[in-house]
């Protein structure tokens, strides 16, 4: 088995309106897709930083993965870059996570609005 190291898993998806309603249930289906593609353990989860679009204002998507179980894991949230082109009310996360997978194994996921941002690392038709 190969030593494991820390690789990044990314993923993005969109919300409607800005509620808390919303930013914790987009969240968390993202989490949760990520989390299945992969096969990934919660607890090799070593930190996830969070951003949203400034037009996110009214919850912290850290939130969803605290209340997805998520007590040990450090997270982090922050605001994208305001980019006259760029996609609106976009949550993205960054997990840091303890695999022996390589690198080129991993399944980003993008979901909603997002699935153009990197159609060339993502592909939701097995999951």
């Amino acid at each position: 088995m190969s030593p494991k190291l820390c690789r990044g898993v990314r993923g993005a998806t969109t919300i409607e309106n800005d509620t808390p309603a919303e930013i914790l249930a987009a969240t968390k289906e993202l989490l949760q897709l990520i989390l299945e593609a992969n096969r990934i353990d919660p607890g090799d989860v070593a930190s996830a930083i969070f951003t949203t679009t400034p037009d996110i204002v009214s919850e912290y998507p850290a939130l969803a993965a605290r209340q997805l179980g998520w007590v040990d894991t450090a997270l982090l949230c922050g605001h994208e870059m305001t980019v006259p082109h760029g996609l609106k009310k976009c949550i993205r996360v960054l997990l840091h996570w303890n695999t022996s997978r390589n690198a080129r194994d991993i399944r980003h996921i993008y979901i909603k609005g997002a699935v153009n941002l990197r159609p060339d690392l993502t592909d939701l038709q097995e999951i």
